[in-house]
Order: structure tokens, then sequence, then C-alpha cells
């Protein structure tokens, strides 16, 4: 399937409630809507989109959901908390943290996790 390999890659995101999701997603994270109807948001994300999908009840999943790789994690992290947004401490995994909430991996990536406001785990990688 290659034509898989060129396509624009969407993402998607459970919600229990649109409306503020779409607040967190615009006015915290700073994207921008391009649809929406009363079961998805559209956001521009990159070179993709982010769908939030209206759900019903649900459990967010104990992992990583979704993420942006970004040119500077600090400064990316550094404007969120600004946002308010805080990052995720995960000690329970072994992940050493900096004070930023920053994880160094072994592969020389550095890595930053925040919650959305339905408990969805979404990353940020360097």
């Amino acid at each position: 399937m290659s034509a898989l390999a060129t396509a624009q890659t969407i993402s998607f995101i459970p919600s229990k409630d649109l409306a503020r999701a779409k607040a967190f997603f615009i006015e915290k994270l700073g994207l921008r809507v391009v649809n929406e109807n009363q079961y998805i948001l559209t956001l521009a994300a990159g070179q993709g989109e982010l769908r939030v999908q209206l759900v019903g009840e649900f459990t967010p999943a104990s992992f990583t959901a979704g993420g942006w790789q970004v040119s500077d994690i600090v400064a990316t992290v550094k404007a969120l908390a600004a946002a308010g947004v805080k990052m995720e401490l995960y000690p329970q995994y072994g992940f050493v943290q900096d004070e930023l909430g920053i994880w160094d991996a072994p592969d020389g990536g550095r890595v930053a996790w925040f919650l959305d406001l339905d408990g969805n785990t979404l990353s940020l990688s360097q």
C-alpha cells in the first residue's frame, strides 16, 4: 500500500465534551479549527489533522494517544506551561524527567507528556 506511505495522516482523540475540548485545543495548544459539527472537531496540526471525536463514556488509555514532533522541546514546554498546561511525570516507568518534565530517552530523543481535559495522554518529542 505505497499510497499510504505518502498520504497525510489524521489522528483521532476521543472526547466526552467537544465544546470543552475545543477550548483546550485552541486556547491552550493554539491549534486552528478546520471544520466542526456535533460529532467531530477537526483541527489543523502540522502537516496533518487532529480530529477530536465525540464519544460516550470511555476510560482514557494508559498510554500516549497522540503527539507532536517539535524542533525545540524546552521552548514548547515553557510555552504550554505559560498557557496553563502541566507536564506529567512518570517515575513509575523509571523515567527520570528534568524540572520541566522532559525525559531524555536512551536513543537521544527528548519527550514530555501532558493530558487533555478528557485525560488523554499527549506528547511532545524532539
